[in-house]
């Protein structure tokens, strides 16, 4: 949380120097999703986990922020360069049952628009064979997921060519979307699943993805 807390601090002294950075609000922003519950994490350290969907706090509207189909995070029309930040405003995204992706603190939440998907899963490791097949997945923003019941994928059809886009549920509705690097990983895998048929998928958890 002291890496995330020198982000908030570098960032309102930059706003000071440059007026044209990010606002006041957005500086609130920041400082109230600072503050979290830190718990320990994988090998590359602690991981900061925040409630977010036990919040409910009052709608504050758009002030600007985006999330491009390449992954890159915007506001007001810049890209936001710090991984550090992007990784702060990501472990409060979420996405409610309206269809709509907010970021969202104890006081206050904010619409968020993305193009494609929140994340990226941009790395994949697969242990095991058929049935025992564990696939696991990580995102963007170091978010590391196993292929099971809690984190199912689907295969989404894209385009007149036949296509398809792979996503995988990171957390509530937040869902990654495949790189084309991770997607080849996965077809390389493919498989027939028990009841036949041409259709073919992936195993992990216990259970066949089928692509469609």
């Amino acid at each position: 949380m002291a890496n995330e807390k020198s982000e908030v601090s570098r960032l309102n002294v930059e706003s000071d120097a440059h007026p044209s950075q990010p606002s006041s609000g957005l500086e609130a922003l920041l400082r109230a999703a600072s503050e979290g519950t830190t718990q320990g994490g994988g090998p590359g350290g602690e991981k900061t986990v925040r409630p977010v969907e036990k919040w409910n706090p009052p709608y504050c509207g758009d002030i600007g922020m985006k999330i491009r189909r390449d992954g890159t995070w915007m506001y007001q029309g810049s890209p936001i360069g710090r991984i550090a930040l992007v990784k702060l405003f990501a472990s409060i995204l979420r996405k409610d049952d309206d269809g709509r992706t907010y970021l969202v603190t104890p006081a206050e939440k904010v619409d968020v628009e993305v193009e494609d998907a929140p994340f990226l899963a941009v790395e994949m490791a697969a242990e095991g064979e058929g049935r025992a097949r564990t696939i696991t997945l990580r995102t963007n923003v170091d978010d590391v997921v196993t292929v099971d019941a809690e984190h199912p994928l689907r295969f989404q059809p894209s385009g007149p060519d036949g296509g398809l886009k792979p996503y995988v549920r990171v957390r509530g509705r937040l869902e990654a979307l495949c790189t084309r690097a991770v997607y080849a990983e996965l077809v390389q895998l493919a498989e027939a699943g028990d009841g036949g048929g041409e259709e073919v998928g992936v195993w992990s958890g216990g259970k066949w993805w089928g692509m469609g």
